[in-house]
């Protein structure tokens, strides 16, 4: 028996398992004896992008709905090291066992994270990176109005005016109006959006900037740009400039890096910790390890690299599953060939931006863009599930188009 194994539960990890499965079919007799394994701390398939809206509780598919018709094997642990040399996974199983993995071929598709910082109160800040972050923020709004009145109880400061930042906070407006409105509370709302740059989604470039702007406005948001936190308490944050500003939620949004467990891995490494992957997904100098998503760096078109997103994570899981079993097989592998790069930022109320390309060109706005986010969202980026005809036909789409 020859094992794949792969370490997540993600985008990434979840296609590279199907991708694994649908070459080792193709190989017919040959692919029969690739046995592949799927560890993940979770049993669900967190629709991450969607953490942002409203009931998060709901963004999830079982992953055994998905992969157990496909016939890959599942267990449920946490990856507390990897050894390249012996091809050996150390994890601890949901009932504290420990347990030892071993590996012909191994997809490292562990996802990214959330860079908390640590000034003074940083524990009384909230975030949507996680499914159980999001459900505890959802938590704290819908229990604001059994607080005692003060200043802040319904504002709220974002905290990083980056993609994630400006979606949660033209979101909190609609979200805290609703909660607030039936107690006559309505006029009490406040958002807020802190950046330490000078603009608001200074990593989105110049093009969108005017309809995030102009969106922004509309929302009645204001802005601290040029500034960063210097304390936080449950009732108030403080910034580097001084200013008090009275609020019962902070959300962090601020700073991303690839899953620690890139580092137990020999190889390059960039800034945010990803892996450098070639053109067929191999972490470069490691024999028999890949990487996918956003555990990955990886060339995408015109001489650019991979982004940290839900649109690279999916077909670089689907090619990275069909190279490894590919490798084991002895058969060509796939190039990885992203689709053009486009972006979709949800603006709430104020509708979205569609944008194409690395300069982001604008290509639509308002409620075209807005009917499109919800396309993407709520069905293109989701999985079949209970049908193998259909989760290994979609496999095979190595474009999200």
């Amino acid at each position: 028996m020859k094992d794949v194994l792969i370490i997540g539960g993600g985008f990434a990890g979840v296609w590279s398992a199907a991708g694994a499965v649908r070459a080792a079919r193709e190989a017919g007799s040959a692919g029969r004896d690739v046995r592949v394994t799927l560890v993940s701390g979770g049993d669900d398939l967190v629709i991450r992008p969607r953490l942002y809206e409203e009931a998060p509780e709901s963004m999830r598919v079982a992953l055994d709905r998905v992969l157990g018709p496909i016939g890959v094997r599942r267990i449920t642990a946490t990856v507390t090291g990897i050894d390249t040399d012996t091809h050996t996974v150390r994890a601890v199983g949901r009932t504290g066992e420990e347990l030892s993995l071993t590996y012909d071929k191994l997809v490292l598709a562990t996802g990214s994270q959330l860079v908390r910082p640590d000034f003074p109160g940083s524990d009384n800040l909230f975030d949507v990176d996680t499914l159980p972050a999001a459900a505890a923020l959802g938590n704290h709004l819908r229990r604001l109005p059994e607080q005692p009145y003060s200043p802040g109880r319904y504002t709220a400061v974002v905290v990083g005016a980056g993609f994630t930042g400006l979606e949660i906070a033209t979101a909190l407006g609609e979200r805290l109006h609703a909660i607030a409105a039936p107690n006559g509370s309505r006029d009490e709302v406040r958002v807020l959006l802190v950046d330490r740059a000078d603009v608001v989604g200074p990593e989105l470039g110049e093009n969108p900037r005017p309809v995030i702007d102009e969106a922004i406005g509309g929302l009645n948001i204001e802005r601290r740009l040029g500034r960063t936190v210097a304390s936080a308490t449950s009732a108030s944050l403080t910034l580097s400039d001084g200013e008090t500003i009275p609020a019962a939620t902070i959300v962090w949004t601020a700073g991303i890096a690839a899953s620690p467990l890139t580092a137990q891995i020999p190889g390059e490494h960039d800034r945010l910790g990803r892996l450098q992957v070639d053109a067929h997904l191999r972490v470069r100098g490691v024999p028999d390890v890949y990487a996918a998503g956003d555990t990955a760096l990886a060339p995408a078109e015109d001489g650019y690299s991979t982004m940290q997103s839900c649109q690279h994570a999916l077909p670089m899981g689907k090619f990275a599953g069909h190279n490894v079993t590919a490798d084991l097989l002895g058969n060509i592998p796939l190039q990885f060939t992203p689709d053009p790069y486009t972006t979709c930022l949800d603006l709430g109320p104020a509708g979205a931006v569609f944008t194409e390309g690395r300069d982001r060109k604008i290509a639509m706005t308002g409620e075209e863009a807005k009917a499109l986010k919800q396309n993407i969202n709520a069905l293109w980026i989701y999985p079949p599930v209970d049908d193998p005809e259909q989760i290994l036909a979609q496999a095979g789409r190595f474009s999200n188009g």
